[in-house]
């Protein structure tokens, strides 16, 4: 069939498709790995201007920022009742404690007396209350108002009205979320279909091994739909992976692209001809275990790769248990990158899964923070260590100085080393932004549902 002869959003680049792919398995995958959930969603530029106006990204901050569900922190940065952990987005601040060894509370960050904000930096920290640093007026840990100096001048304060003020409040997963929005919606529904994805990849027995901040110089939109297809591959990773990755828009807050390990499109190698590869990229398991796979990549290596994930995923069973149990071809030999809206992007996988997160630093329109979690599996039994420090690279900083990324320190700084010229471009452009029918449908949707926040609809 011809190009023309497509509806918008029907091509496909040569080559077997992902559901195809899996089907061949031996062992059948997971449904949520089988699913697609594709549908063209428009082809209307979007305004360059999304990314650059001051007067948009502070509507993006009253608005959409404001009335979310975000994830905060992890449960293991508050082990202990009396731990909390300050979570700071644009011009808000939230307090995340432990109040009870079951039991999680957030709260604004603000005295009720005169504002002032009760905690500093962001982070962790301890104590069996809080305490207003201009006035001395307290609360317990549970955010009941506890003491105010001078109480005879103020015979109109009580609990009720001047205790502090709270935040809706969840987890799942391991994960502590945080909504501003005092009318919130439970968490689930923003979750979407989430919960069934990460049955097959539990997030909560694992334990933070690496978190790494780093400053980025673009929007944080720009930021993270450079991370949200696979388009960009060829060119800047110059790698033939992600040609035919599939693309699933499940809601208005969760989409995914997944590809296989071991198995390239034809389409990203006909511009490569003879040596261009000598030999497929390596992935996560074999460079972390030294899986030894050695075809071309115009050979599919999708039958011995797995063979050897398999076979190390009964070896890592040994050291960390039923997670690695009867694990399936599938789940060894694919990547997903799933987002939960506005910025959670999740990589389920076998031994280190990552979490990213992108958020605009201040009331900086032109840059923003991208933190990556290393999720590594916890022993059976075991408790969650502390997590570590994060560490902060700065804007001229490399990944690479961070010995414990290893080879994704190179990835990740290809990753990031087209954001200032694209925030420098978008700003004196023309035109609008243009996206791909299918590869960058992901980006589309997600604007759709930023613009449902902006206008104060359901986002549906």
């Amino acid at each position: 069939m011809a190009d023309s002869d497509h509806k918008p959003g029907d091509a496909r680049a040569r080559g077997e498709t992902i559901a195809r792919i899996l089907a061949s398995d031996a062992q059948l995958a997971p449904a949520p790995l089988t699913t697609e959930a594709y549908r063209f969603l428009g082809d209307t530029d979007l305004p360059a201007s999304r990314y650059t106006c001051q007067a948009f990204f502070q509507q993006e901050l009253s608005k959409m920022w404001s009335r979310c569900w975000q994830w905060a922190c992890r449960e293991e940065h508050l082990p202990e009742v009396g731990d909390h952990y300050v979570y700071d987005i644009g011009p808000y601040s939230v307090i995340v404690t432990r109040v009870a060894n079951d039991e999680i509370k957030a709260f604004i960050n603000s005295c009720t007396h005169r504002g002032t904000r009760l905690l500093g930096e962001e982070g962790v920290g301890h104590g069996q209350g809080f305490n207003c640093p201009f006035h001395g007026w307290s609360w317990h840990l549970n955010g009941v108002l506890k003491d105010v100096p001078g109480r005879w001048d103020f015979p109109h304060v009580c609990e009720a009205s001047h205790s502090l003020q709270p935040v809706a409040c969840e987890s799942w997963q391991g994960f502590v979320f945080i909504n501003l929005d005092p009318d919130a919606s439970p968490l689930h529904e923003q979750l979407d279909v989430l919960p069934d994805h990460f049955a097959h990849f539990p997030l909560d027995q694992r334990r933070i091994r690496l978190h790494v901040q780093k400053v980025l110089p673009a929007n944080w939109k720009a930021a993270q739909e450079a991370f949200m297809e696979a388009y960009h591959n060829f060119t800047t990773h110059d790698s033939p992976t992600g040609g035919n990755a599939q693309y699933d828009i499940f809601g208005p807050h969760a989409s995914r692209f997944i590809h296989t390990i071991g198995h390239y499109s034809p389409e990203s190698l006909a511009d490569y001809p003879g040596d261009k590869w000598r030999a497929p990229p390596l992935t996560e398991q074999e460079l972390l275990a030294g899986i030894p796979v050695t075809q071309r990549p115009w050979q599919t290596v999708r039958p011995p790769a797995r063979q050897a994930l398999n076979c190390y995923a009964r070896r890592w069973a040994a050291s960390w248990g039923s997670i690695f149990r009867r694990c399936r071809t599938a789940k060894c030999s694919t990547r997903s990158n799933i987002t939960s809206f506005p910025t959670r992007f999740s990589f389920p996988a076998v031994l280190i899964s990552m979490a990213y997160r992108f958020r605009p630093l201040g009331d900086d329109v032109d840059s923003c923070l991208f933190e990556i979690l290393m999720l590594e599996p916890l022993a059976e039994g075991a408790k969650h260590p502390d997590p570590p420090e994060p560490v902060l690279l700065g804007v001229d900083q490399s990944y690479t100085e961070i010995e414990e990324l290893a080879w994704l320190g190179a990835v990740y700084d290809q990753d990031t080393s087209n954001l200032q010229l694209q925030q420098q471009g978008l700003k004196t452009t023309r035109k609008g932004v243009t996206l791909g029918n299918y590869q960058e449908a992901r980006i589309r949707r997600f604007h759709l549902t930023l613009d449902n926040y902006l206008a104060g609809a359901d986002c549906e």
